[in-house]
């Protein structure tokens, strides 16, 4: 019952004079099999130990009257029986056929086994934990064992009987696998931890309620949370819900991370925070994982999910359903945070979409920090030396369920989950829909990113330094500024996921056709024009190395066509066939679900994009230096869009530049002369077959428009309603759509007009001016909304640059 590290074999246990072996029996066969096993010394052999063996039931009410009161120090050790399911194919699972025989093939009842040991006796191991000596059990839990000598035996039998059933549970993964592996008494562990019981005490003291209740509140929420995970159900589970996406998608998988993964994981508890698309992303991944023997992840999921039956099913395959609002809450707040620590310091593997919810647009969506946090407060208490990050990228060619969310994002209503709702989602899944693209970014240390980003960790200060007195520094406490510190910690931390998730992304082929085909206004394009625009972007991915899934398509005419014409039976793209040959356009009504398959890979042309409008702004508005004036519009359009993309610092921001310079002209430098920046360079862009700033950053600039022509509205002395002004720019949006003043429907959108919002309260429009400075706060709201149009006039001069706006290829 010590994890020691030792391999399934004999075992060489302390040497002692008398065994105590702990069974873990559920029926009377098991006891039969294990006594008959121990009497013809199978135990004996296994700890390589000739001493007399005691058998006691694991039970704390049987160890509290023959075990935990023992003078000597006899070797402890537990027992139990495994039963297997039938071998398939060399794999022991568990089926749908098995359960003809109304049991479960893990726990057959006690007529089916004494059938198995009569007709299939591989069906069953006697398997033994890990043993210690009696001394080393005190020992471990120091607490419960001094309550022992006090003369309060339960909490030390409780020790024992969680100490054993670890024990034997690992015993049993090194049978049946790590895919297997779950945990086992949880509530009762957490509820008996003295650090827990002390903190629920702390909490009762300060929200003026007794003790007794908080502690009944603390058990309620925690049963409510914990996961009660069922090897029978995940099986069953897993086999019911792979159809939903296996019948769907083809899913590539980048096996050479799953190997890295699976080392790491020998001393470090994953976390997997994967892009979030579509609602199949977990049954993806976990089938994925579960394929590969890595053992099940909890999933954190949201209490909007946990309707019957898939809420019980899903609770007995690992997910944890956590409420999306705690309020106030103290008790429920240290639960979840106690919990979190729990998994990670025994070493579970957990996910979360830490998104917050699916995309909309198809990018990338600013990350939640909520359960970031919990995780690092138990990094920073060191109940566990380090978690390891591992951003996972999702990505599919196509979904079947664009509408709904383009309905959302028009301003329709997001529909309740529920029984109805899934039947009618599985149903929705059952048309081909290409591959998945399942890749996994560099694991990310949480202690050491912490660390980097300035969070002291277990080396928290008393004092935080402060400047501006006379003296130059000065040290006070201050816990709000430590907060602070910890807080931009995390964000930064996030950040760094979100960028591991891109940077792994791949570029899929509807990606680039759809990104050809919202580049042109109102136009269809024929198959060898698509070609023409595709051409020069593949050999830009090609030039940068880039992630890209299945390309071949995209290079020659048939797999192109097949491309668009599935396109067309998605409902996405329209094909007229009344001409000389076929020509292809977005489908009136689609630019939304078109946009979300184009900005799945957008962010790997935002940066070509900011340096064409650079370079524009430096031939039209040059000042005294060009160059300065490049480098300023480009710093100035990355903080419009720092809250649609994840931009570095600005120094390798700045070198990133350079690069997509040098792609365009190889032989530039930080010494190339000022005029390298004039007309001629916008030449080298026009030459070089594509423009993308038309392509890639319209639409957000488009719904920034909105928001500040709204704003401008808006007297400036009124608190603005978030969720009543975004629905006024959804139906203003569609207002100027129609006036031809917004490029494309794409761009109105409640998320992009969500992420302009940001924007604008970042740069002080949102909140009412103080009084006597209304008409300054109207004057920045006015300069913004200009700022915005000037913008979109540079961005419809790019678009005249790119070859396929001209009238002839």
């Amino acid at each position: 019952m010590i994890d020691n590290g030792r391999r399934r074999g004999r075992r060489s246990g302390p040497a002692a004079d008398s065994v105590v072996a702990l069974v873990d029996a559920a029926s009377g066969v098991e006891r039969e099999v294990i006594g008959a096993w121990i009497a013809e010394g199978g135990l004996s052999r296994e700890i390589d130990s000739a001493a007399p063996v005691t058998q006691l039931d694991l039970d704390a009410k049987a160890l509290i009257k023959r075990l935990v009161g023992r003078h000597d120090d006899p070797l402890v050790v537990p027992v139990r029986v495994l039963w297997l399911p039938p071998e398939r194919d060399g794999v022991r699972r568990v089926t749908f056929a098995d359960l003809v025989m109304m049991t479960n093939p893990r726990k057959p009842n006690r007529l089916v086994q004494r059938r198995l040991l009569r007709t299939e006796p591989d069906r069953h191991r006697v398997l033994v934990g890990a043993p210690a000596r009696l001394s080393e059990l005190r020992a471990n839990n120091p607490e419960a064992a001094a309550l022992l000598r006090a003369g309060t035996a339960e909490p030390f039998a409780r020790a024992v009987v969680r100490a054993a059933v670890v024990a034997l549970e690992r015993a049993e993964r090194t049978v049946i696998g790590d895919r297997y592996k779950v945990p086992q008494l949880v509530a009762e562990e957490i509820l008996d931890s003295p650090e827990f019981q002390r903190k629920l005490d702390y909490i009762a003291d300060e929200i003026g309620s007794e003790p007794d209740q908080v502690y009944r509140n603390a058990e309620k929420a925690l049963r409510e949370l914990v996961a009660a995970q069922s090897r029978l159900v995940s099986d069953l589970f897993t086999q019911a819900m792979r159809p939903v996406h296996a019948s769907t998608w083809k899913v590539d998988t980048d096996l050479g991370g799953l190997d890295a993964l699976r080392t790491l994981n020998r001393k470090y508890p994953l976390v997997f925070l994967p892009s979030h698309r579509s609602y199949v992303d977990a049954f993806v991944l976990g089938d994925v994982l579960a394929r590969n023997d890595f053992p099940p992840n909890h999933v954190i999921g949201g209490a909007n999910l946990s309707f019957w039956p898939m809420g019980p099913i899903a609770r007995r395959t690992g997910t944890v359903f956590i409420r999306r609002s705690f309020g106030d809450d103290e008790v429920y707040k240290a639960v979840v945070e106690e919990y979190f620590a729990y998994l990670l310091a025994k070493r579970f593997n957990m996910e979360w979409y830490f998104e917050g919810g699916r995309t909309r647009t198809g990018k990338l969506r600013p990350p939640r920090y909520g359960l970031l946090n919990y995780l690092a407060a138990a990094v920073r208490s060191r109940r566990v030396e380090d978690v390891m990050l591992v951003p996972v990228s999702i990505t599919y060619e196509r979904l079947n369920e664009l509408g709904a969310i383009a309905s959302e994002q028009s301003g329709g209503t997001k529909k309740a989950e529920g029984i109805g709702w899934l039947a009618r989602y599985v149903r929705s899944q059952q048309h081909s829909a290409g591959r998945v693209y399942v890749r996994f970014g560099e694991p990310i240390s949480a202690r050491a990113g912490l660390s980097t980003h300035g969070d002291p960790l277990d080396e928290r200060p008393m004092t935080i330094p402060l400047r501006g007195t006379d003296s130059g520094v000065t040290s006070v406490p201050d816990e709000s500024a430590l907060a602070e510190v910890e807080r931009k910690a995390v964000q930064r931390l996030a950040f760094d996921v979100a960028v591991g998730i891109n940077e792994v992304t791949p570029i899929t082929v509807n990606a680039l056709v759809t990104l050809a085909l919202l580049g042109v206004h109102e136009r269809a394009l024929t198959l060898g024009e698509v070609r023409t625009v595709l051409d020069p972007v593949l050999g830009y991915i090609d030039a940068r190395g880039l992630p890209a899934g299945e390309m071949t398509a995209l290079r020659d005419q048939q797999g192109l066509r097949v491309v668009l014409e599935q396109l067309a039976l998605a409902g996405v793209v329209t094909v007229y066939r009344g001409g000389l040959e076929p020509v292809y356009a977005i489908e009136a009504g689609a630019h939304l679900e078109a946009a979300f398959y184009r900005n799945s890979a957008v962010h790997w042309f935002v940066n070509r994009a900011i340096l064409e409008l650079a370079a524009l702004t430096a031939v039209e508005a040059p000042g005294d230096d060009p160059l300065r004036a490049a480098w300023k519009a480009a710093f100035a359009l990355r903080d419009l869009l720092k809250f649609e993309f994840f931009f570095p610092e600005r120094q390798e921001f700045a070198e990133q530049i350079i690069n997509e310079v040098r792609l365009i002209v190889p032989e530039w430098d930080e010494h190339t002369p000022d005029d390298r920046l004039d007309r001629q360079f916008l030449g080298a862009l026009t030459d070089s077959g594509f423009v993308m700033a038309h392509r890639v950053l319209r639409s957000f600039f488009d719904a920034q428009l909105v928001v500040a022509e709204r704003l401008v509205a808006r007297p400036a002395d009124v608190v603005i309603d978030r969720k009543e002004f975004i629905d006024e720019c959804v139906a203003v949006g569609r207002q100027m759509l129609l006036q031809q003043r917004l490029h494309s429907p794409e761009s109105v959108s409640s998320e992009l007009f969500t992420s302009a919002w940001k924007l604008a309260d970042n740069h002080g429009l949102i909140a009412p001016a103080a009084e006597g400075a209304e008409a300054e706060l109207l004057e920045r709201r006015v300069e913004f909304a200009q700022q915005l149009r000037d913008l979109g006039e540079r961005i419809a001069r790019a678009a005249t640059l790119d070859p396929s706006n001209r009238t002839a290829f």
